[in-house]
């Protein structure tokens, strides 16, 4: 799938990646990526990137790139299971950036890593891992 195919199937309904302004950025065999904006939408009281931003981007990414590794999308579907995120650095603004890869992808569960770095200064902000279940599309 390009980037252009995946941007197209996400964009065919409004998610809260919209409202986050989360985008993708590139897509390899390896990875997906996407970048978020640090600002108002994102930001906690104290003006810092809110953890919970930080883990709807991972999630997302982990969300996408596991659907562009099922054998056939229209009989199957990936669901979360479980996520955890460990927040590393503070970032006030700029954008960060997530980078979702395969762990272990399976008939039935996939495991990714995304990383999650301060676009401008390159610092490791976050890394999460997210379990997802693989399920069959009732039709």
């Amino acid at each position: 799938m390009t980037l252009d195919q995946l941007k197209q199937w996400v964009s065919t309904r409004p998610t809260l990646a919209d409202a986050l302004g989360i985008e993708l950025t590139a897509i390899t065999a390896d990875y997906l990526e996407g970048r978020m904006p640090v600002d108002g939408r994102t930001h906690q009281p104290m003006g810092l990137l809110h953890g919970g931003a930080s883990v709807a981007l991972a999630e997302t990414l982990g969300s996408i790139a596991a659907h562009t590794r099922l054998p056939d999308p229209t009989t199957q579907a990936c669901v979360g299971l479980e996520i955890n995120a460990n927040h590393i650095k503070g970032v006030r603004d700029g954008h960060v950036i997530g980078r979702a890869t395969a762990l272990h992808v399976g008939r039935r569960t996939q495991v990714w890593e995304i990383r999650i770095t301060h676009e401008q200064t390159g610092a490791l902000v976050c890394i999460s891992r997210i379990t997802m279940a693989v399920i069959d599309v009732e039709k």
